[in-house]
This record gives C-alpha cells, sequence and structure tokens, in this order.
C-alpha cells in the first residue's frame, strides 16, 4: 500500500527557498529595468565578439548599437517584452510552489530552474544575435523586420517551449507523489 506525502512541517530551508525564489520573481518584476541593463550589456559583449563593427553600449537607456561604422547601423533598446525576465518569472513562481508542495523534490527544482533560466538567457541572446546577422545581411528595415518580427520571434518561441518542457520534467521527472511504505 502506498500514501500519499503528509505535510508536516517543512524545514526551515525548503521555506527559505519558497520565500528566495517568490522574492526573486517579484525582484525580476520590480528591477526589471537593472536586469534589462545587464542583458543588454551581455548582447552588446557577445556582438563584439561576433561582429567586426562597431558596438556602442547605453547602458542607462538598456541599448546596444551594432553596425557603427556600415551602412545598416541599428540601435536595440531593450524593453519589457523583449527582456528574458519575465520569461524567467513564471517559472521561478512555479519553482516556488513545486517546492513548497513536495519539499524532497526542491533539487531537482532548483537544478532545473538553473538549467531553465541559463537556456531563457542564452535564447535571449542568440535572438539579438540573429536580429544583427540579418540586419547586416538584408539591410535595416528587412533585416530587423526579419529578425525581430520573424526569425527572432520563432527563436524565442521554440526556445522558451525547450526551457519550459525540460525545467517541468527534470523538476518532476520520477516524482509520484507517492511514497513507499
Amino acid at each position: 500500500m502506498t500514501t500519499t506525502d503528509v505535510a508536516g512541517p517543512r524545514p526551515l530551508a525548503h521555506r527559505l527557498l519558497v520565500v528566495a525564489l517568490s522574492a526573486a520573481a517579484v525582484g525580476l518584476v520590480v528591477g526589471h529595468l537593472a536586469y534589462q541593463t545587464v542583458e543588454v550589456s551581455l548582447a552588446g559583449l557577445l556582438l563584439r565578439l561576433f561582429s567586426s563593427s562597431g558596438v556602442y553600449v547605453a547602458p542607462s537607456e538598456q541599448t546596444v548599437y551594432f553596425g557603427l561604422g556600415t551602412s545598416h547601423p541599428l540601435g536595440l533598446t531593450m524593453t519589457p517584452e523583449c527582456t528574458s525576465a519575465f520569461l524567467l518569472v513564471p517559472l521561478l513562481l512555479v519553482g516556488a510552489l513545486l517546492i513548497g508542495l513536495r519539499p524532497r523534490i526542491a533539487g531537482r527544482v532548483m537544478w532545473s530552474l538553473a538549467l531553465a533560466a541559463v537556456i531563457l538567457v542564452v535564447v535571449n541572446q542568440v535572438r539579438i544575435l540573429v536580429m544583427a546577422g540579418l540586419v547586416s545581411w538584408l539591410g535595416t528595415d528587412r533585416g530587423y523586420y526579419w529578425g525581430h518580427t520573424m526569425v527572432g520571434s520563432m527563436v524565442s518561441v521554440f526556445g522558451g517551449a525547450i526551457a519550459l518542457v525540460l525545467f517541468v520534467w527534470l523538476a518532476t521527472r520520477g516524482d509520484t507523489g507517492h511514497t513507499d511504505g
């Protein structure tokens, strides 16, 4: 016979973890401008690595300028809808909920959350690099259209889906909700 977990007093570490993940989610919403600044600065570093044209980052404006010195310069401003911050918020909250309901899977949840977060950040950086590449290749108007609206959106959707599926699968695999008795 198997029984479901009986929620006794949660260890302090698990309660603190739930509070920390919830606070991180709130922090991303409240402090999204700081997060966007870091994200756009990372984009600037990557663009410098992969581009032969000039790159300038204006952190206070959350903007990265690239293609400087070419016929296709462009400035991309990281806006709230273009940041990975708001894709991380639901994962943090679901992670907190999972740990609150099943403290024994806290390690798996944290590991899968870290992996999903890295994937989301990398995917967003790839999206920016794709936009820069398409602007360089197709010109400012067509390159931005294809890079932002079409290809960039597909990169974000598929990357976000991969991060979500991996998060759920890794966090909950092997968890049947029952204990051996």
